[in-house]
Order: C-alpha cells, then sequence, then structure tokens
C-alpha cells in the first residue's frame, strides 16, 4: 500500500501528524522528502505535491492519498471520496473588486476570470449557463482586477483577510475543501485500505472525545448514570473491599467541564479525565 502525502506547505505536517497519530511511524526516508517505509512493512508513505497527488492515485503510482477536495476536482480524476480528515480547511470563491456592481455569476457573462482553478471554474460557471472567458494564472490571483486582466477571480480563501487585503468582494462560494483520503474505485475492497481508512477515522473520532474515570457509592449510581448515557451507557467495575464502584465513560469534550459539576453534585468523587488517543467505533 502506498499512500501520497503533501511534500510540503500547510498540508504536510498535519499529514504526517495524523499517520503517525494513527500508528503508521515513518522509520526513514522523512528528510528526503520523496518516501519513507513505516512500521507496517506493507505500507509506503510518498511525498509529492498536493496538485499531483490526484494524478498519482489514479495512474496507481500510489494506492491512496491524502490532498485537498479542490486539488481533486482541479484534477478531473474519478476517485473515491473515502474520509473527511478535519484539516486543510478552505474554501474556493468567486470575488470581484469592492466598488463593482457585480452581485451575482450571471452579472460576469462576457468577462473575463482569473483563476488558479481553470477546470473547477469552468465547471462553477458552465452549470450556472454563464458564458466567461478564463485566464490561468499560477500565483499572485489578487492583482489581476486591479492590472485589468480580469474582471473577477476565483481563488482560495481562509479566513478572507488577503481578499479584503486586496479589496476584493466575495460573489459566490465555488466549493467547499478540506483535505481527504481518497483512493481509486477499483481498491475499494483492499482489505489493507480497509485498515488504513480504520486507522485514521479512530484518530479523527478521538479528538472531541475525553475519557472519564470516577468512583461511586452505591447509592448514588442511578443519579451518575443519568449524568453519563456515554456510548451505551457507562461501564460499571466492583472495587476490591469497597461498597463502592468504579464508572468509566466517553464524554465529548465540549461537554466536560458542566459534565464534571454534574457529577460532583450526584455523588462522584475522584473524576479523573484523559484525552484518548484512538477510538474505533
Amino acid at each position: 500500500m502506498r499512500i501520497a502525502v503533501p511534500n510540503k506547505g500547510r498540508l504536510h505536517d498535519p499529514a504526517v501528524d495524523l499517520l503517525e497519530r494513527a500508528g503508521l511511524h515513518l522509520v526513514d526516508g522523512a528528510d528526503r522528502k520523496l518516501y519513507a517505509d513505516t512500521v507496517d512493512p506493507a505500507v509506503t508513505v510518498l511525498f509529492a505535491r498536493a496538485s499531483d497527488i490526484p494524478e498519482y492515485v489514479a495512474d496507481g503510482a500510489a494506492d491512496v492519498g491524502l490532498t485537498g477536495l479542490d486539488q481533486v476536482r482541479e484534477s478531473g480524476v474519478d476517485l473515491l471520496d473515502l474520509l473527511d480528515l478535519g484539516f486543510g480547511a478552505c474554501r474556493l470563491v468567486l470575488a470581484t473588486p469592492e466598488d463593482d456592481a457585480v452581485e451575482t455569476p450571471a452579472d460576469l457573462a462576457g468577462g473575463t476570470v482569473a483563476t488558479e482553478f481553470p477546470n473547477v471554474t469552468r465547471t462553477y460557471f458552465a452549470d450556472r449557463g454563464v458564458d466567461v472567458d478564463i485566464v490561468e494564472v499560477s500565483g499572485a490571483t489578487e492583482l489581476t482586477p486591479h492590472v485589468d486582466i480580469a474582471e473577477a477571480i476565483v481563488d482560495i480563501t481562509s479566513t478572507g483577510t488577503t481578499l479584503r487585503m486586496n479589496r476584493l468582494a466575495v460573489v459566490d462560494e465555488v466549493l467547499e475543501s478540506s483535505v481527504r483520503l481518497f483512493a481509486r474505485p477499483e481498491t475499494a475492497d483492499d482489505p489493507k485500505l480497509e485498515q488504513v481508512t480504520t486507522a485514521l477515522g479512530s484518530v479523527l473520532a478521538a479528538e472531541d472525545r475525553r475519557y472519564l474515570m470516577m468512583n461511586v457509592d452505591g447509592d448514588n449510581l442511578d443519579a451518575v448514570k443519568e449524568v453519563l448515557p456515554g456510548m451505551g451507557g457507562p461501564t460499571v467495575m466492583d472495587i476490591a473491599g469497597s461498597d463502592a464502584v468504579a464508572v468509566h465513560a466517553v464524554v465529548e469534550e465540549a461537554r466536560v467541564f458542566e459534565t464534571i459539576a454534574d457529577l460532583k453534585a450526584a455523588g462522584a468523587s475522584d473524576v479523573l479525565v484523559t484525552e484518548i488517543e484512538r477510538l474505533v467505533e
């Protein structure tokens, strides 16, 4: 199994970190940025440009790839979108100068749009029946409306700060993107692919969960269980030589603060909260 991940940029470190947390530790090659073996002798990591990864997977140079949805849509290849990996979130937006009177994509009919994503942009306007000329650029897309190269742009934004700095306003959202796990359709039944998908998914499932452990007197158990519905209910275990029991449960991280207060009020003691590395649901 060959897994392609971005070789540099803002996607590289989160991608490698996710593989490490999933148990696919890189054992060599990380400094060369070409390939690396992992602790699983059946899995190798390939380092490639994020924009090249869809073609790597489609052509069979890699079996699966971690890259943005925007890159796959731009490549036009047919891949399975297996898992949203929860990082690299961004939007492709249609934007024009703030002082222009453009309110809808239709207002740009007959105009010119500059972008690094010509295929995505062409599809976007074709779906809306709007005819525009598309100019492909390789950088500084925000500059093009101000030097009369284009009336509008389609570009990536995360916070919108760069657009505002360049006096550009968003007209419409073209595509919402994040880094996903992609594979070729013919690998869908590969057991190793299922193993990799489960490993990565278990890390993501654990990110917003916490494991709670506490001691509870028998008289207070029902009240504590009401506070802790958990995943199918909390786990209750006898404590040797004591009338109390140990109660364990998985709780959403956002609820931990209020849950601890409720547990104390219900009679729980010695409450311990720990992070969860992986959670296979």
